[in-house]
């Protein structure tokens, strides 16, 4: 519908575009509701903290809005904002990392010192 749409009008084959992604992003969210209880499940008897495990789920979305917003700019013909887009999902997910990073220097130096 998008291609046929961009014939007359590139801005509504634009949003045609963002419709299909938004209903197919709602189906995956639907069918991928018992795959993340199930993770939560075995995370939980891991003994890992929820918190990680909602980082994690954070940053899923995160990678997956920002594959999705850097498709559609270039497929409106705009590859410079589609960078933008890439490199803002890349720090984005550097600044989400920083706890567990922190977490994980901690645990080494705990090692170290032992």
């Amino acid at each position: 519908m998008a291609v046929l749409l961009r014939q007359y009008s590139r801005e509504q084959a634009m949003l045609a575009a963002l419709a299909a992604c938004i209903v197919v992003l709602g189906g995956f969210i639907a069918f991928a509701e018992p795959i993340m209880t199930e993770i939560r499940d075995i995370f939980e008897q891991a003994g890992i903290s929820e918190s990680y495990v909602s980082l994690i789920f954070k940053a899923a979305a995160i990678c997956f809005i920002t594959q999705i917003t850097s498709e559609i700019c270039r497929d409106s013909g705009e590859s410079a904002i589609a960078s933008a887009a890439e490199l803002w999902g890349r720090g984005a997910l550097t600044f989400m990392s920083l706890p567990v990073i922190r977490v994980l220097l901690d645990m080494i130096n705990n090692m170290i010192q032992v």
